[in-house]
């Protein structure tokens, strides 16, 4: 076993000598490193990390706490390769001087990609307090008129979201200098930089990637109210008719088709999930859906996951198994079409244009509620209040009496 880990060792070693490296501590790939990715024409700037793993490296990006982590890699002569299979993306780059300057390719187009060695922020003295939650002004086109900015401070560093109806920016980190702060992320998707620059009269104007600022007041102020209220993800889509079952006929990922009229089905309590594994949101909800069945199926829970895929991944849904291994899914998947699809395959549904909306279904295969959108442990308590808010409607439905078999 010894002599194994050394052959190991010296592989890797000499993989590391022949990208540029020197075998010492400070130039190893492994550590942390502040990246930057140019996504039209921004400049996003973000942590990411590398491990040495049992066979190898990994790379890392991060969503607040969670890790988005490569599932294979690369080292060849010249460069280094992370594939991330649950995005269906990768990160290539060369290192010279201990830089590192390549690309993260995906389906859309490259963003260019550089990195260094991970230095503490500059911060500048005196920051103005945000932390808590402000309204901010929107005009989506899901209709809303106002989101949610939920940030938490400590000193002139801070942690935030901007919270929409189908979910959150994923969790922005930065600090306080020259009179603003500066946030951003990356985890593999979504690229944001958040300017906020606090205004003397107590509001924020908030500009993303460069865009036109909005403004955010404190909740519950007047300036707040006056911009209106986020809207409620339990109200924003429905079904026409809740006194008829909720219907589907899809096939599953080996082509067979699978119907709310299968016996596997009958009497139970159904969580159908519209989902795909190309959308970040669908990724914060994953881990809780995971947990959720595993908690409840014993109990007589079913759930559904409809992943409404790209059309390349239609042909042949890599990524979405890839998506289902890195989560543990072990209930039913099912493929009905692409994204723009969603509304006609599922044409009881009003209002279904956020990713992921989850329709909750008693024993008798109706629609007991809706919940559009998910966010992620980056929006703090509406982050707790959501998975509560689900998890209380699943424990009262599974506490209903079952009645008899529905002919549907």
């Amino acid at each position: 076993m010894t002599n194994l880990k050394s052959v190991a060792a010296a592989v890797m070693l000499a993989a590391i000598i022949a990208i540029g490296l020197t075998p010492t501590a400070e130039s190893s790939l492994a550590g942390r490193w502040n990246g930057t990715i140019v996504a039209n024409n921004v400049e996003v700037p973000f942590v990411f990390e590398i491990t040495e793993v049992a066979g190898g490296l990994r790379a890392s990006f991060f969503n607040g706490d969670r890790r988005i982590t490569s599932t294979t890699s690369r080292v060849d002569t010249d460069q280094a390769t992370f594939d991330f299979a649950q995005y269906a993306t990768k990160l290539t780059f060369a290192v010279r001087d201990g830089q590192l300057t390549g690309e993260y390719q995906r389906a859309r187009g490259p963003f260019p990609f550089r990195a260094e060695r991970a230095t503490p922020p500059r911060i500048s003295p005196n920051a103005p307090l945000i932390d808590g939650t402000w309204i901010v002004t929107a005009k989506s086109n899901k209709g809303e008129a106002a989101w949610r900015f939920i940030a938490r401070q400590n000193g002139g560093e801070v942690s935030a979201t901007i919270l929409r109806v189908d979910g959150d920016t994923g969790t922005l980190t930065g600090a306080y200098r020259d009179g603003r702060f500066i946030l951003s992320h990356f985890s593999g998707a979504r690229p944001l930089l958040l300017e906020v620059t606090p205004g003397p009269d107590g509001t924020l104007l908030l500009k993303q990637n460069g865009q036109p600022a909005l403004l955010a007041a404190r909740e519950h102020g007047a300036r707040a109210k006056a911009i209106g209220r986020p809207t409620d993800p339990g109200q924003h889509t429905r079904v026409a008719d809740r006194s008829e079952p909720f219907r589907f006929n899809f096939p599953d990922l080996d082509g067979r088709r699978i119907s709310h009229t299968d016996a596997r089905f009958a009497g139970k309590v159904l969580l159908v999930n519209v989902s795909g594994s190309w959308c970040p949101n669908c990724h914060d909800e994953a881990p809780f859906l995971a947990a959720l069945y595993k908690k409840y199926r014993a109990k007589g829970l079913e759930v559904v996951t409809l992943s409404f895929e790209e059309d390349d991944q239609l042909k042949n849904p890599t990524r979405l198994r890839a998506f289902i291994q890195t989560y543990g899914f072990e209930h039913t998947v099912l493929i009905p079409g692409n994204p723009d699809q969603a509304e006609e395959k599922l044409p009881q549904a009003v209002n279904l244009n956020a990713f992921p909306t989850t329709f909750l279904l008693g024993r008798d295969g109706r629609v007991r509620g809706v919940h559009a959108g998910f966010p992620s442990p980056g929006s703090g308590e509406f982050y707790r209040k959501a998975e509560m808010e689900i998890t209380t409607q699943v424990e009262r439905l599974l506490a209903e009496r079952q009645p008899g078999r529905t002919k549907w």
